[in-house]
C-alpha cells in the first residue's frame, strides 16, 4: 500500500477474492460458443483466441516467478544481495490483477471497435508501425510520467507501493494500485490501438508485442544478471536500447535514476543515468557468492497419508529417499537431518532409525522433532486445566505428552478403550491415578493426532479447544469449538533470510520439526531423535525459548481471560 494511498487505489474486483476472474465468464463463454456454432468463414479466431492469452501471460508470469525466487534462495549472483521477506510476497500476491484488467480492456475494445475484428494471423506493416511507436511515443511518454510519478504528491499517493519491494523479482513489475496500472495499460495499448485503427493490426503483432512487454518487465525486475557481458560488447548500440536487470534494480535503490521503461536512451539524454550502472552490471556478472555452509537439512516427503501403499515399492522408494539425503548431507558435511512430512515413515523404517543402526559411523544426526513437539503442546496447556482428552493415531508423541500431563496432575482420558489400554502400558506407574476411563470426565481441551476424523470431532462438547500435536491441523468442521495450529514457534526478530516456511502457518512461524533441527545444531547436541528415541524435553524447550523462539498465543477464552 502506498504511504498515503490516493483515489482509485484499490482495485474495483477486490471484494470478489479468488474469485475475481469470474468477471471474464460471459465474454469466455460467448467467444467458445461463438466459434463451435459459427460457419469456419464467419468465425473469428481472435475473439477465441483472447482468453487462451491471458492463460499464456499468467504462465509466462509464474515461470519467471519460479525461476527467480529459485536462484534468489540459491543465493548466486544476487544482484542485492538480501532475500524476499513475507511482507513483500503478500504484497504482490494480486500481479495476476493487471492481467485481468489487460483481458477486460481487451474484450471491450473488441466488442466497441469494428476494426479490431477478423485480424489476418500476419501484416508485416502493422508489425512496423508498433515497433515504431512503441520506440518513440511509448518509451518517451513512459519515461516522463515515471518521472512524474516520483514527484512527491504522486509518489507518496501512488508509485510508492511499488518501491517498496527494494529487492525486486518478476511480479514487482506488474504491482501497482489501480490507477497507476490502468495508467500504463493506456499507455500500451496506443500502438496496438493505432495499429487497429489503421487496420494493420495482426493476431501474431498483438500476441508478439504483450508477450514482449511482459518478458522485459520480468526480466528488468529480477535480482540477478544474466545478460552476458559479450553481448553489449559486441553490439554497444543495444545498450542503448536493451536495460539488463542491474540497470532497473538501481532505480530500486537508488530513485532517483534510470526512470527508462525497456529503453535507456532517455535516460542518457537527459542525464539521468547513474553513473554506477555500467560497473554494476559486471560486478553483479563477476560476483559469485562463496558456497554458504548448511548445517540443517529439512527433509520433507509431500505424499498424503491415503495415497501411500504400503508395499515394497513404497518402502524402497522412502528408504531411499532418506538414505540419499544423509549420504548427501554426510558428502556436504550437514551436522543434522531434520525429518518432517515423511508420512508412514515410523512404519517403514521408524523415520531413519533402521538406516542408523546399520551404519553405525555416520557423523551427521537425524531429528524427527519429537521432543520439541512434546514440549510446545504440553507448555501450551493453561495450568489450570484438570481434564485433557487424547485421540487420534498413538504414537510416541502422544505417549510423552500423556506421561507429562499426568505429571502435572491432569486426569488423561481417550475416546476408544483400546487407546485407554495403550496408554495404561505406557504411562509411568506413579501417575497412572491420572489416567481416567474413557467416557468418565467431560473434558474440553482435546489433544488430537493425525486419523482424527469427523465423526470424532462431532462427539466433542461445545466450545471444545481442539490442539494438534501433528503436522497438520484438523479441518475445521465445528463453529462452535476452537482450533489452535500445529505445533510451531514465532521465529525471533534478529532471525534473517527465512526463505520460506509451511504454507499453512502464519508469518514467521516455523514448526517444531524444523526448530528442533536448528536447536540440534546450535547446541551441537551429539545424539540422534528417531525412531523410539526422543530427546530431553525440558532442555530443548529451554534452549528454544532462550534463541528467542516464542510459542504461539491459543485463540480460547481459558487462555485469554
Amino acid at each position: 500500500m502506498a504511504s498515503k494511498p490516493g483515489i482509485l487505489t484499490h482495485w474495483p474486483w477486490k471484494p470478489l477474492g479468488t474469485f475475481k476472474w469470474v468477471i471474464l465468464a460471459p465474454w469466455i463463454a460467448h467467444s467458445t460458443y461463438s466459434f463451435l456454432v459459427k460457419d469456419p468463414k464467419e468465425r473469428d479466431l481472435l475473439y477465441f483466441l483472447l482468453f487462451p492469452l491471458v492463460m499464456i501471460r499468467i504462465l509466462h508470469h509464474q515461470i519467471w516467478i519460479t525461476l527467480s525466487r529459485y536462484l534468489t534462495a540459491k543465493g548466486k549472483n544476487r544482484i542485492v544481495d538480501r532475500s524476499i521477506d513475507f511482507e513483500q510476497v503478500d504484497r504482490e500476491s494480486t500481479w495476476d490483477d493487471l492481467i485481468l484488467l489487460n483481458g477486460i480492456m481487451s474484450y471491450i475494445v473488441y466488442m466497441v471497435s469494428p476494426e479490431a475484428s477478423h485480424l489476418p494471423l500476419w501484416r508485416m506493416d502493422g508489425a512496423v508501425l508498433v515497433l515504431v511507436l512503441h520506440v518513440g511515443p511509448v518509451e518517451f511518454l513512459y519515461y516522463w510520467f515515471h518521472r512524474a510519478l516520483h514527484h512527491h504528491f504522486l509518489y507518496s499517493r501512488y508509485h510508492s507501493h511499488h518501491h517498496s519491494s527494494i529487492v525486486t523479482e518478476p511480479i514487482t513489475a506488474v504491482v501497482h494500485p489501480f490507477a497507476e496500472n490502468m495508467a500504463y495499460s493506456l499507455l500500451f495499448a496506443i500502438p496496438l490501438y493505432t495499429a487497429v485503427i489503421t487496420r494493420t493490426l495482426s493476431i501474431t503483432t498483438l500476441f508478439g508485442y504483450i508477450t514482449y512487454i511482459d518478458f522485459m518487465n520480468n526480466m528488468g525486475h529480477c535480482n540477478f544478471e544474466f545478460i552476458p557481458k559479450p553481448f553489449f560488447s559486441i553490439f554497444p548500440f543495444f545498450k542503448y536500447l536493451i536495460y539488463s536487470p542491474t540497470f532497473h534494480s538501481l532505480h530500486h535503490t537508488q530513485f532517483r535514476t534510470n526512470y527508462s521503461l525497456f529503453m535507456p536512451i532517455y535516460d542518457y539524454i537527459y542525464g539521468t543515468m547513474d553513473k554506477s550502472t555500467d560497473t554494476r552490471y559486471e560486478m553483479s556478472l563477476l560476483m559469485k557468492k562463496e558456497k554458504e555452509r548448511v548445517d540443517v537439512v529439512h527433509l520433507t516427503h509431500f505424499t498424503t497419508l491415503n495415497s501411500i501403499y504400503l508395499n515394497k515399492y513404497q518402502r524402497k522408494t522412502l528408504n531411499r529417499l532418506i538414505e540419499d539425503a544423509i549420504l548427501e548431507a554426510e558428502k556436504n558435511g550437514v551436522k543434522v537431518l531434520s525429518l518432517g512430512l515423511l508420512n508412514q515413515g515410523d512404519k517403514l523404517n521408524k523415520y531413519g532409525e533402521l538406516y542408523i543402526k546399520s551404519n553405525t559411523n555416520l557423523k551427521i544426526k537425524i531429528v524427527d522433532g519429537s521432543s520439541l513437539v512434546v514440549a510446545i503442546v504440553v507448555n501450551s496447556i493453561p495450568k489450570e486445566a484438570t481434564q485433557i482428552l487424547i485421540c487420534g493415531k498413538f504414537n510416541k508423541v502422544s505417549y510423552a505428552i500423556a506421561n507429562a500431563l499426568c505429571e502435572r496432575g491432569i486426569k488423561i482420558t481417550t475416546i476408544y478403550n483400546d487407546d485407554y489400554e495403550r496408554l495404561q502400558s505406557r504411562i509411568s506407574t506413579n501417575f497412572k491415578k491420572n489416567l481416567v476411563f474413557p467416557g468418565s470426565c467431560a473434558a474440553k481441551i482435546w489433544l488430537v493426532g493425525d486419523q482424527f476424523n469427523e465423526a470424532e470431532q462431532k462427539m466433542a462438547p461445545k466450545g471444545t479447544l481442539f490442539i494438534p500435536f501433528s503436522q497438520f491441523s484438523p479441518k475445521k468442521l465445528r463453529k462452535d469449538c476452537f482450533y489452535h495450529i500445529t505445533p510451531s514457534m514465532e521465529i525471533p526478530s534478529s532471525l534473517l533470510n527465512v526463505h520460506s516456511c509451511e504454507n499453512w502457518l502464519p508469518r514467521r512461524v516455523l514448526s517444531a520439526w524444523r526448530i528442533a533441527g536448528i536447536m540440534h545444531a546450535l547446541e551441537g547436541w551429539d545424539v540422534n531423535e528417531c525412531g523410539d528415541m526422543m530427546f530431553s524435553i525440558h532442555k530443548i524447550w529451554e534452549a528454544s525459548l532462550q534463541y528467542g523462539f516464542r510459542p504461539l498465543k491459543i485463540n480460547h477464552p481459558c487462555f485469554n481471560p
